[in-house]
């Protein structure tokens, strides 16, 4: 229901191709940090998002999506489901195009405000195993 194939294949081939990850830090061990080097070996650029503001795949990092200087076009979201709606909330009021929520992250009310404002929106999947299956 809050994945449709077309939703996911128009985020990951036609929106854009600048992400914000959020939770994106230099831990390897996390499952943002391969993600995140996934969605680069399919030409996106990414953009880490952590209080931390570490650089991560040699892309700067920036502790909120508000201090990013340049547009994004999709926010990935890997926090967990009870922090997810104030980031999807954030991504509508810069500007984003979509929001993606990762496996795992889950909250209905926000993706129906974050629709409603007219981002595309993807929740509980991930992008790195979508991205191979598009062909």
């Amino acid at each position: 229901m809050y994945g449709d194939p077309a939703t996911v294949r128009k985020i990951l081939t036609a929106v854009g191709d600048t992400w914000a990850v959020v939770g994106l830090s230099s831990n390897q061990q996390r499952a943002a940090y391969g993600v995140a080097r996934v969605l680069q070996r399919y030409g996106k650029r990414i953009v880490p998002i952590h209080p931390s503001a570490e650089s991560v795949h040699g892309e700067q990092g920036y502790p909120t999506l508000s201090a990013v200087p340049f547009a994004i076009d999709v926010v990935d979201v890997f926090v967990n489901s009870d922090l997810a709606g104030a980031v999807a909330d954030e991504a509508v009021a810069i500007g984003a195009k979509a929001v993606w929520f990762q496996l795992g992250v889950i909250d209905p009310a926000a993706y129906e405000r974050t629709r409603a404002a007219g981002l595309d929106m993807v929740m509980d999947r991930c992008p790195a195993i979508e991205i191979p299956r598009l062909g």
